[in-house]
């Protein structure tokens, strides 16, 4: 799976705890570091600190992002399929997609955070609902593409974050250009094997899918294992107020370690 794709760096941006002016700043020096994707979050409150803490918006801000920056991918990491019609979901992505001239990832997932639901007057339902509510989603998001005029200016990769094994890897099977998960070397080996039984299934070839996982707290020895099971899209999260970037320095220098 990974001999034809190069090693990748995604840096999530978490739009939390700090001014906007210090995030559009941290997206100019990551797409001049050489980062490969950025990606934000799509929640309302900080999910880290001070629960009270500054916090801004997923969509609003990746269309900032499409006019802002010039090479680098991007999207959330990931989008919350409950809180917008799948119709404009497709609709809002290929309106990026063409303010960015091609460069956006649709990254989605199912909710989690029940503040976020809570709050903002979402119902909340159960992990079952929010899934079943994703895999309805997704073919409605597909078809409006095929619909949209102007069309979108490339097949909008999908990303699909999760790694439950008879929803949501069945969902990723069908549907996702890269999995997104955070399991250990042990648990992604079975998780794989989960998910090529979806594919499978499906009549899908699990090649066609990039393996995405995170570097949050681990070190190189994992992240080689990580490779070696097929990961090629590895992220690490930053926050506000400061947004340090020696982690991320650290693993441009083993992406470009592994690349040569």
């Amino acid at each position: 799976m990974t001999e034809n794709r190069p090693v990748r760096i995604g840096v999530q941006v978490q739009p939390q705890h700090a001014e906007y002016p210090a995030i559009r700043d941290t997206v100019r020096t990551l797409e001049d570091l050489g980062v490969d994707i950025l990606f934000n979050w799509d929640h309302f409150f900080p999910l880290s600190g001070d629960p009270e803490g500054l916090h801004y918006e997923s969509w609003t801000m990746l269309a900032a992002w499409a006019e802002q920056t010039e090479r680098v991918e991007f999207g959330a990491l990931v989008n919350c399929n409950s809180y917008r019609n799948a119709d404009l979901q497709a609709d809002m992505a290929r309106t990026i997609d063409h303010i960015s001239g091609g460069r956006f990832i649709f990254g989605t997932g199912s909710g989690w955070f029940e503040r976020d639901y809570d709050e903002y007057g979402y119902e909340f339902g159960t992990p079952g609902t929010r899934l079943n509510a994703l895999a309805d989603a997704m073919p409605r998001i597909e078809e409006r593409w095929a619909k949209l005029n102007p069309a979108p200016l490339r097949d909008i990769p999908v990303l699909i974050g999760g790694a439950g094994e008879k929803k949501t890897l069945r969902i990723v099977a069908q549907h996702a250009d890269i999995w997104h998960s955070f399991g250990d070397p042990e648990t992604l080996q079975r998780k794989t094997e989960v998910l090529r039984g979806h594919a499978d299934a499906v009549g899908r070839d699990l090649a066609e899918i990039e393996f995405s996982n995170e570097l949050g707290g681990r070190d190189e020895q994992t992240a080689d294992r990580l490779h070696e099971l097929g990961v090629t899209l590895f992220t690490i999260g930053i926050s506000g107020p400061d947004y340090p970037l020696d982690d991320v320095k650290r693993w441009l220098a083993w992406r470009d370690a592994k690349n040569a």
